[in-house]
């Protein structure tokens, strides 16, 4: 049931001086003494920082350049419809309860299960990596763009040396700076955050008041190459300060090539360039281990900061429309610093923003991978992240992450990977509207955020959006992340996950299941889509593995219960016993690797509790109509638990968790001799009861001879030839004539041709043998059944033998309920039924196509023989006295068969209809 890690448990009650508190864990990382921070700088901060990230200092222009300030609004309107479209799945999610470390993969995982989750999770960390390594490439490139040694603006001061090495030297120090401030803690973090901010935000102040206070004036541009390799004329771009004329001319878009990479500009690709910008809605969900209160800090930080960041958006894309014309717009990215008061203020908004968004990515990656490594996703490889400080720093996640982002920076120059990057923020976010819209669907009780701004359109268009936004920005990136999702999904369902975090698909199939199941009207059934739907009553499933699979094969896509019958009494016990059987039961499913349910009753007799099983097992029209029972003979029960492979193996002997094995779940067979828990009175009662509740019932025998390769899932293509052979008719009343084929008859056809259609089965051939009457002609029966077969279209070999001499074929039948013609008395009845045994027999050893060189195979082959044989069950007697009569009947006509089912079917199941 709830383990630490179920949300149940993530607040104990009442402390010892009656205050609540949180529970061990349920902090994430250190527990409660680890949450510190505050709403705005646990999440306002981090969140406004790297929505700005360096575009709003370096991609305004360029926005409001080529695409005008009609449709660059246009864009920021869409890019904040999907962000707040996520946002408010966030928000939901986040008050639904307690919210431990690692952010949106905590969201996500205890919401889809640790497969999607885990590996969400695990792109979403290299998100942030990749992030990281891209925020402090852009801070060394705008570093060198002014300080660099090569530099050919007007501006450039030509101080550092440039080169890859270099490059990569700065990367790494700014990487240490960047990796102490993290290893240190979430506090230093916070206040190195809070100080960034405020230098961001007298950057952006500064701007804002130069619009404002700064007059005309002529820019010089940085000359463009010409074609031959010589450079342009010098070109100067104009700040006109505020003038309708300027703010006319750059309503309308005006798409050019790019300055710094010669491409031509798009809707799309300007688009693209904006939203990378606004990809850190999650910065503030990724602190959530540190957050005092994360539920409500969440949802009222991460709105705070959207608001904020789109209302800075729309005021800079005003004042740049009003103030600045189409040329200094296109040309220069960095205009910026041309108008300011005081330029070095901007190149210190610039380093800020780079620097924080940097932080920022590599501890929400920490946090992110601290978690995956808590939850043991993915094994001792993630081993180190799981050390933490005394205070609860995950600084082993810190320095893990320090190093990929190391290896990162190797790459140099990330153009091509930061579009990577935002798609995998794109899979993250689609996935949490995913969450938030597979429990909205689910309908579950427990769902109840106390953020209620959001519903099931909102996550849908969510998703949507998402995934839209994925492919516009790199189709490949897009098409490739969806592949490493699923390979790292199907690789965590193989190791197997924790099961206690609850699976929102498993509320959806319920919600999906209980709707169809009201819409599977039983009144609107047809024998056209007739299938078994199997009871199968087990004692001991030690004896009857072999039968537990073959019933597996036999239901046809139908359904499967496996019943068992406990003996006792509740008014006399403590608690139920059948409760705590169920886990054995299902471990036994799940190891036979058979599609079966499992359905447990305690009653005072077994026939009682057949009853209570075949009146109340299934739903609606997913209900047994077919019982299937071992046979009642004296041969000693067999332990297949010590035979069969997926239950002799060593993984028996441990299982996960400490739970017992399989093995010890069952008690051994029942020695010979020893007393039946089912009389034979009881066992001909319990078919009897069956068919008076409308059920067609199967009697199994000798399964436990049944070739191996038939039980298994492979088809049988290589292995020997076998036969299944059909006897349509009741032998313990033979008659011939035109009326031979009854509804029984065709429900033995029915079962036989539904095995063959499994692959172990697909190579056995089905023989019918057809009885005729001493006084009937050979060949006419032989083509009336030929003709109906191929109506139903059945493959099978039909064989006439000769039977019911003496037997009264012309003789009207008895009231239903006797099983033997005539009346006859034991001794007769006795006698008919051994040489029905015979006869049976004899076929068995008989092949087709026997010729004077003796049987098929008489070349040295080896002869095909009879897997398995279908016999017409009679019902039992009306007189319940003449029971153990039926019984040894029966146990006559069967006995040495082999494999026999002893089938009576009373529903139509055939159709020649199309």
């Amino acid at each position: 049931m709830a383990s630490e890690n179920s949300p149940l448990l993530a607040y104990r009650l009442l402390g010892e001086e009656g205050a609540a508190f949180p529970a061990n864990g349920a902090g994430g990382a250190g527990g409660a003494s680890a949450r510190k921070l505050s709403t705005f700088l646990g999440v306002v901060v981090p969140t406004v920082l790297s929505m700005f990230s360096i575009v709003v200092f370096l991609r305004i222009g360029f926005v409001v350049g080529h695409a005008g300030l009609l449709q660059a609004l246009a864009m920021l309107l869409v890019a904040y419809f999907i962000l707040a479209l996520t946002v408010l799945s966030v928000c939901a999610i986040a008050t639904n309860g307690a919210v431990r470390g690692g952010g949106a993969y905590f969201m996500i995982s205890r919401t889809l299960g640790p497969e999607v989750g885990g590996s969400i999770g695990l792109m979403f960390y290299l998100a942030n990596v990749c992030g990281c390594a891209v925020s402090l490439l852009g801070l060394v490139e705008a570093v060198l763009d002014v300080f660099g040694a090569d530099t050919t603006g007007p501006n450039g001061l030509h101080i550092l040396p440039q080169g890859y090495g270099w490059s990569l030297l700065y990367g790494s120090l700014l990487l240490g700076l960047v990796g102490g401030v993290c290893t240190l803690g979430a506090g230093l973090y916070a206040r190195a955050s809070f100080l960034t901010f405020l230098l961001v935000s007298g950057s952006l102040a500064s701007v804002l008041i130069s619009f404002v206070a700064v007059g005309p004036r002529d820019i010089s541009l940085t000359p463009r190459p010409g074609p031959n390799g010589s450079s342009l004329p010098p070109r100067v771009g104009h700040f006109t300060g505020f003038n309708s004329s300027t703010f006319k001319d750059n309503l309308g878009a005006g798409y050019a090539e790019d300055y710094t990479t010669g491409a031509m500009m798009t809707f799309a690709s300007v688009f693209a360039v904006l939203f990378n910008g606004c990809t850190g809605i999650m910065a503030g969900a990724n602190m959530s281990g540190e957050l005092k209160d994360p539920s409500r800090a969440i949802p009222l930080g991460t709105i705070v900061a959207v608001a904020f960041t789109f209302f800075i958006y729309i005021l800079l894309f005003f004042l740049s429309s009003f103030t600045c014309d189409r040329t200094l717009l296109q040309e220069d990215y960095g205009f910026f610093r041309s108008i300011s008061l005081w330029p070095p203020l901007v190149l210190i908004g610039i380093y800020a923003t780079s620097l924080s968004a940097s932080m920022s990515s590599l501890i929400g990656a920490s946090r992110i991978l601290h978690a995956l490594a808590q939850d043991d996703l993915f094994g001792v490889i993630l081993a180190p992240a799981k050390v933490v400080s005394r205070g609860g720093n995950p600084w082993g996640a810190v320095l893990y992450s320090w190093g990929l982002v190391q290896l990162v920076l190797l790459a140099g120059k990330l153009n091509t990977l930061a579009a990577v990057v935002t798609v995998f923020y794109l899979v993250a976010y689609a996935a949490v509207d995913l969450s938030c819209l597979s429990l909205e669907w689910a309908s579950a009780p427990n769902f109840r955020p106390t953020f209620s701004l959001f519903s099931w359109h909102t996550c849908l268009l969510g998703v949507a959006s998402c995934l839209l936004m994925m492919f516009l920005i790199s189709p490949g990136a897009a098409g490739g992340s969806l592949l490493l999702m699923g390979l790292l999904s199907a690789l965590l369902t193989a190791r197997g996950g924790p099961s206690s975090w609850g699976y929102v698909s498993q509320a959806l199939l319920f919600h999906q299941v209980r709707k169809y199941l009201l819409r599977l009207d039983v009144r609107k059934e047809h024998v056209k889509f007739w299938r078994p739907q199997l009871l199968l009553l087990v004692g001991n499933p030690r004896g009857a593995l072999p039968l537990l699979r073959l019933a597996n094969q036999l239901k046809k896509g139908g359904l499967y219960v496996l019943g068992h019958v406990t003996l006792g009494d509740l008014d006399s016990l403590p608690s139920d016993p059948v409760q705590q059987q169920y886990g054995a039961w299902l471990s036994l499913v799940d190891r036979a690797q058979v599609k079966a349910f499992v359905d447990l009753t305690l009653s005072p007799s077994v026939r009682q509790g057949a009853q209570h099983l075949l009146r109340i097992s299934g739903l609606g029209g997913m209900k047994p109509n077919t019982l299937v029972l071992g046979f009642y003979d004296d041969a000693p029960p067999q332990d297949h638990f010590l035979t069969d492979p997926a239950f002799s193996e060593p993984a028996d002997n441990t299982r996960e968790g400490g739970s017992p094995a399989l093995s010890t779940l069952f008690p051994p067979p029942r020695a010979p001799g020893s007393p039946r828990a089912l009389s034979p009175q009881d066992y001909v009662a319990t078919v009897a009861d069956a068919l008076k509740m409308n059920k067609n019932v199967v009697l199994a025998r000798a399964c436990g001879a049944l070739p191996p390769e038939r039980l298994t899932r492979g088809a049988g293509g290589t292995s020997q030839l076998h036969h299944v052979d059909v006897w349509p008719l009741n032998l313990l009343r033979p008659r011939g004539g035109p009326g031979y084929v009854d509804i029984c008859g065709l429900f033995l056809l029915q079962m036989a041709t539904i095995l063959g259609m499994v692959p172990a089965w697909h190579n056995a051939r089905l023989r019918i043998f057809l009885c005729l009457g001493p006084r009937e002609a050979p060949g006419a029966a032989e083509g009336r059944l030929r003709a109906l077969l191929s109506q139903l279209r059945i493959r099978a070999e039909v064989q006439e033998v000769v039977w019911g001499e003496g037997a009264g074929a012309g003789e009207p039948e008895e009231e239903e309920g006797d099983f033997v013609n005539g009346g006859l008395g034991d001794a007769e009845a006795e006698a008919l039924a051994c040489s029905a045994n015979a006869l049976v027999r004899a076929q068995q050893g008989r092949s087709t196509g026997e010729g004077p060189g003796g049987p098929e195979g008489g070349d040295g082959e080896e002869r095909p023989t009879t897997a398995l044989t279908f016999l017409y069950l009679p019902r039992p007697p009306a007189d319940p006295a003449r029971y153990p009569q039926y019984l040894a009947l029966l146990e006559t006509l069967s006995h040495d068969l082999g494999p026999t089912l002893l089938v009576h079917g009373l529903t139509p199941v055939t159709c020649t209809d199309l």
